[in-house]
C-alpha cells in the first residue's frame, strides 16, 4: 500500500470513529425526551428530578469541554478520546441500571464528563488527520452526522423507550462504546497539540457559579423564591460568577479569554447562541411530554410527531449555510430566531385542552425553519470573529455557551410550568413555558443585531461557490 493510500484509508478510520464518538455523545443530550413521562411513572419523578436528568448531563459537558481539549493536546488526543468514550459507556450502564432519579441524575453528570472528553478530542483528531484542503469536507460531514443524532434523539428515544424500556436509551451506548475504543487505539494515530496551561481554579469556580445559579432558578417554585436555600443559592452562584471574571482577567492562559469578547460579533454571536438553545432545549423538554399528555401518544409517536420542526434542520441549514457567505450572518440570525419566536408564540396560543395536532404543525415548521437558518449564522459569526489562530478555543466557547443555554432553558421553563401548578396544571403551565421560549428567542434576535455586518465581493462569493462544487 503507497503512503498516499496509507494516508486515506488512515483519515477515512478518523473521520469514521470521531463521528461514532460524536453521534453517541450527541445523541444522549435529548434522547431522553421522549422517554420523560415513562421515566416519571416509573421512578416517581418530579418536574424539578426530570430537568435535572438532562442539566446534569448538559452541564458537566459544557463545563468541561475546554479543559479536556486542553489535556488531549497535552496527553495526546487519542488517548484521551478513547478514555472519554470509555467513560460515557461506563456512565451509560450506570443510567440503565439506576432504580431511583437520584441514581440516575448522578450517572447522567458522568456521562457528561465522558461526553466533555469526546466531543473536542474528535474535532482535535479531524484537524490533526485531514489537511487544510479536506478539512472543511471532514468537518462537513461530521457536523452532518452530529446534527441528525441531535434531531433524531426524540425519535429514537421514543423508539427504543416504547419498543424495549426506557433503560435501553443507554444500553444501546454500552456495545457501541465497547467496539469503538480498541478500534481508536488501533486505527487513529497519535497527534498532540501545543502545550497549554490548564486553568483549574477557572474551570472549578465557572462550574460551582452555573450550578448555584441553576440550582436558584430550579428550587424556586418548590422551596418558594424566598427562601433562603434559592436567595443563597443564586446569591452565592452570582458571587462564584463575579469571582470567575475577575480570575480570567488575571490568569496567565484564561479558560474564557476575555479579550475575546472585546469583539462584538464574537459577543453577540455568542449571547444569541445561548438564547437560541435556551428556547430550543426548553421547548423539546415540554413539547415532547406534551404530545403524549394532550394526545395520548407513546413515546415514539410524540417523537415522530416532533418531526415538523426537528426535520427542517435537514432542508433549510444547509440553504442558510450559503446564504451566510452572500449577505452575512446578522440578517439569517436576527429573521431566524424571531421566526422562532413567533413559532412559540403561536403554540402557546394554542387551546391545550382541546388541540388537535394539525393546529401544531404550521407553527412547529415556522419555529423549525427559524431555527434552521439561524443555527449555523450564529456559528459562523462567533468563529468567524476571531483570528484563524483562535479558531480551536472559540468553537469551544461557542459550545459551552450553547450547552449553559439548553441548561438554563429546561431550568427556567420547568420553574415557570412548576409556579403555574406543574403537572397537576399541565395545560396551563405547558402554554405559559412555550411563552417563555419566544421570549428566550426574541432576546436572541436582538442578540443577533449586534453581529457586525459582513460584505462580500462577487469574487468572494463566486469562489466559494466553486469550492462547494468541487466538494
Amino acid at each position: 500500500m503507497s503512503g498516499t493510500q496509507r494516508t486515506t484509508v488512515e483519515q477515512r478510520w478518523v473521520l469514521g470513529l470521531t463521528s461514532i464518538g460524536s453521534v453517541v455523545v450527541a445523541l444522549d443530550v435529548l434522547v431522553v425526551a421522549a422517554a420523560l413521562t415513562t421515566i416519571r411513572h416509573d421512578l416517581g419523578a418530579t418536574v424539578e428530578q426530570l430537568e435535572w436528568t438532562m442539566n446534569a448531563y448538559s452541564l458537566s459537558f459544557a463545563m468541561l469541554m475546554l479543559t479536556a481539549a486542553a489535556l488531549g493536546d497535552r496527553w495526546g488526543r487519542r488517548r484521551t478520546f478513547a478514555a472519554g468514550l470509555a467513560l460515557f459507556g461506563v456512565a451509560s450502564v450506570g443510567c440503565a441500571l439506576a432504580t431511583s432519579t437520584t441514581a440516575l441524575i448522578a450517572a447522567r453528570a458522568v456521562q457528561g464528563v465522558g461526553a466533555a472528553v469526546v466531543m473536542p478530542l474528535a474535532m482535535g483528531l479531524l484537524g490533526a488527520a485531514f489537511p487544510p484542503e479536506r478539512r472543511g469536507w471532514a468537518i462537513g460531514v461530521f457536523s452532518g452526522l452530529t446534527g441528525l443524532a441531535v434531531l433524531s434523539g426524540p425519535v429514537i428515544g421514543g423508539a427504543v423507550t416504547e419498543g424495549l424500556a426506557w433503560q435501553w436509551i443507554f444500553w444501546i451506548n454500552v456495545p457501541v462504546a465497547a467496539a469503538a475504543v480498541p478500534l481508536v487505539m488501533r486505527r487513529i494515530p497519535e497527534s498532540t497539540g501545543p502545550a497549554r496551561r490548564l486553568d483549574p481554579g477557572g474551570a472549578v469556580l465557572s462550574t460551582l457559579a452555573v450550578l448555584g445559579l441553576v440550582w436558584g432558578v430550579v428550587r424556586g417554585a418548590e422551596a418558594g423564591w424566598g427562601s433562603a436555600e434559592v436567595v443563597g443559592s443564586l446569591a452565592l452562584g452570582g458571587l462564584l460568577l463575579v469571582a470567575f471574571l475577575i480570575w480570567q482577567v488575571q490568569a496567565p492562559q484564561p479558560m474564557v479569554p476575555p479579550a475575546f469578547f472585546r469583539s462584538r460579533s464574537f459577543s453577540a454571536g455568542n449571547a444569541a447562541g445561548f438564547m437560541l438553545t435556551a428556547a430550543l432545549f426548553g421547548a423539546v423538554f415540554f413539547l415532547a411530554q406534551f404530545m403524549q399528555v394532550a394526545f395520548g401518544s407513546g413515546p415514539l409517536l410524540a417523537g415522530l410527531r416532533l418531526l415538523p420542526w426537528t426535520a427542517t434542520l435537514f432542508l433549510v441549514a444547509p440553504i442558510a449555510g450559503r446564504l451566510v457567505d452572500r449577505v452575512g450572518e446578522r440578517p439569517l440570525v436576527v429573521a431566524g430566531l424571531t421566526l422562532q419566536a413567533a413559532g412559540m408564540f403561536w403554540i402557546s396560543r394554542v387551546d391545550a385542552g382541546a388541540v388537535h395536532y394539525a393546529d401544531l404543525v404550521a407553527p412547529l415548521i415556522v419555529a423549525g425553519c427559524g431555527v434552521s437558518m439561524a443555527m449555523p449564522a450564529t456559528q459562523s459569526a462567533s468563529i468567524g470573529a476571531l483570528p484563524p489562530g483562535a479558531v480551536g478555543i472559540a468553537s469551544g466557547i461557542y459550545s459551552m455557551m450553547r450547552q449553559l443555554g439548553g441548561v438554563v432553558g429546561v431550568a427556567l421553563l420547568a420553574a415557570v410550568f412548576a409556579a403555574a401548578g406543574g403537572y397537576g396544571s399541565f395545560a396551563g403551565g405547558f402554554s405559559r413555558a412555550l411563552a417563555v421560549c419566544g421570549v428566550l428567542s426574541l432576546l436572541g434576535a436582538l442578540a443577533g443585531l449586534g453581529i457586525g455586518a459582513r460584505r462580500r465581493t462577487v469574487q468572494d462569493v463566486a469562489r466559494q461557490d466553486l469550492v462547494q462544487e468541487r466538494r
